[in-house]
């Protein structure tokens, strides 16, 4: 497996903070297309993507992927530099090791791999990639996708490598996800003395009810396919800084990972009505990051249990579990949609790893599934 270990060093020596590629690209497409694969490259702003297709023939299976990464964070508790591919005790550590380069890493070589025995395999193979995903995601996949719809090109199934393992690779594969909606909410109050509250309106003290009875309210109660919706408030900001001032706003930001009982509207109608309970004057902007999705039981799911069980001797479990991933923007179109990637246990976090033996394990995976769909 030296040539998927060669090709994750030299992604994670490649410094793609996101929106950032820093080349990571270019050293995939200068691989496929030795392999008859189109490029096509499909920027948006400061945000690299690139789609990659052999064949034209349906169906249409699509290995997808951000070659963007986080923040190292500080510098000085890294036990190597994160942009300096290192192994120790058998694990290779690095920046966007498990999230995604690792992923990326072992669905090329497994391409090859597959192409090389059955170069004359059914249907078409595709790569999708994006440097926006650990950002905003605007100008990543969600506009490769309206371009594919818009000429009718259809994806039937989409493997996305996120790291969605848990103790060994190929043991969880994410079926669906939980929708994600975020609110910025300001609450108008008028500033004074706080020697005279009387002359002010504490927008803090205002707000306090309603923040306790939304973080309280049961939104629903899941299904057997996903936990509960849950709100969680992520920042509250107000006041000058002086302890004599009494603010004149206060600004709160929450989310709501909301499974597939809810919907975006529900959830504003059911927000605005806890807040004008309380009467105090207010704005609040909505920013849906993502709907929910689920993928049934069908082809995708059963090569990929079956691949995991070949490679493996073990049965996977399926599970919509985790935040969100590009998935949700390619589910719309009627696709199939997985998310099977390396263990998840040191994502974002400083000195983040991959084990080097999960390279053969998951590239071994990966190629299995595309023989099981499409030979």
């Amino acid at each position: 497996m030296s040539e998927t270990l060669e090709l994750l060093k030299d992604l994670i020596s490649r410094e793609s903070v996101t929106p950032e590629d820093a080349g990571c690209q270019d050293v995939i497409a200068e691989r496929l297309t030795r392999l008859d694969f189109k490029e096509e490259r499909l920027n948006f702003n400061d945000t690299q993507n690139i789609w990659l297709r052999r064949g034209i023939a349906k169906p249409l299976f699509t290995f997808l992927g951000h070659t963007d990464v986080v923040p190292p964070g500080p510098l000085n508790l890294w036990l190597s530099p994160p942009f300096v591919p290192t192994i120790r005790d058998g694990k290779l550590y690095g920046r966007g090791a498990a999230d995604m380069k690792g992923g990326i890493a072992c669905f090329i070589t497994a391409v090859e791999r597959f192409i090389a025995k059955h170069p004359d395999h059914q249907g078409s193979i595709a790569v999708m990639l994006t440097s926006d995903e650990e950002g905003i995601a605007t100008n990543g996949v969600v506009k490769v996708v309206e371009i594919l719809e818009q000429r009718h090109e259809k994806i039937d199934w989409c493997l996305v490598g996120e790291p969605s393992s848990d103790k060994k690779t190929g043991d969880v594969i994410r079926v669906g996800r939980r929708g994600s909606l975020c609110a910025k909410l300001t609450v108008i109050g008028i500033q004074g003395h706080v020697a005279y509250p009387e002359l002010a309106d504490n927008p803090i003290h205002t707000f306090a009810p309603a923040l306790k009875e939304l973080t309280e309210e049961v939104w629903d109660y899941g299904n057997v396919f996903f936990p509960p919706t849950s709100l969680q408030v992520s920042n509250i900001n107000a006041g000058t800084g002086a302890e004599n001032i009494i603010p004149g706003s206060a600004e709160v930001q929450f989310n709501l990972r909301f499974c597939t009982e809810l919907n975006e509207e529900t959830i504003k109608q059911r927000t605005c009505a806890i807040l004008d309970k309380y009467g105090f004057k207010y704005d609040i902007i909505w920013r849906l990051s993502g709907n929910p999705f689920l993928t049934e039981k069908g082809k995708l799911i059963d090569a990929t249990h079956a691949a995991i069980k070949t490679v493996t001797g073990f049965d996977t479990l399926d599970d919509t579990g985790g935040g969100t991933s590009d998935g949700r923007f390619i589910a719309p179109t009627g696709a199939q949609v997985i998310e099977l990637g390396p263990l998840n246990e040191s994502i974002h976090k400083i000195n983040e790893n991959m084990a080097v033996e999960d390279l053969a394990i998951l590239t071994n995976i990966y190629e299995q599934i595309l023989v099981n769909l499409l030979v």
